[in-house]
């Protein structure tokens, strides 16, 4: 845990020093992830919002709220079992979608993140993280729930917790998701007790 720690922490201080793509130029934090190095499941978010930028942290604002919840509901979170990053670690200027090269400029810090945490599970949330680690051809509403297995990941995707607030009929969708990461982690032998499926 130790050597993870430190591996982690060295990757971050790169990051913090990062002014690869003009994002950093206007940053007021970098917002590198947060939850547990032993983490089994890796959720993989788009960059950070308003909120995120002014805490420095992943997932604060009312979609990260929303997916504490979501996590809760099959027994995961960020303090004990899970890990949440972001394709790009800076905020795009009006939380727009980040562009091919800034996404290819962060996309080694993320690669290291996985490469350190080794997650059994990676599950992207949204059109941006399926693109870039699904493929560029996938598309969120077709490829949503299915799992591929790669350099032995399990990688599955759910909608963005953010456009489930835009859009709260898609919840029933994302809590099937939801049910088939569970499923998984018991195919894996790691066995978690159904909560509240009230997302």
């Amino acid at each position: 845990m130790d050597d993870k720690l430190s591996r982690w922490n060295q990757v971050k201080e790169v990051c913090l020093n990062c002014s690869a793509c003009p994002l950093a130029i206007r940053r007021n934090n970098m917002v590198f992830g947060e939850g547990v190095l032993e983490a089994p499941v890796m959720f993989v978010g788009e960059g950070p919002g308003e909120q995120e930028d002014l805490r420095g942290r992943p997932f604060v604002g009312p979609a990260g709220q929303l997916l504490d919840r979501m996590m809760a509901a099959i027994d995961l979170s960020r303090e004990k079992n899970a890990i949440i990053c972001n394709i790009v670690k800076c905020r795009p200027p009006g939380n727009r979608v980040p562009t091919q090269e800034e996404s290819e400029k962060c996309l080694p810090y993320l690669r290291a993140q996985v490469d350190i945490v080794r997650p059994k599970i990676i599950v992207c949330l949204g059109a941006t993280a399926v693109r870039y680690i699904i493929g560029p051809e996938a598309r969120i509403t077709r490829v949503r729930g299915q799992w591929t297995e790669r350099k032995g990941f399990w990688i599955t995707s759910t909608y963005h917790p953010a456009a489930l607030l835009r859009d709260t009929s898609r919840k029933t969708e994302a809590w099937s998701d939801l049910q088939s990461i569970r499923a998984k982690l018991v195919e894996l032998g790691l066995v978690f007790p159904v909560s509240d499926p009230n997302i």
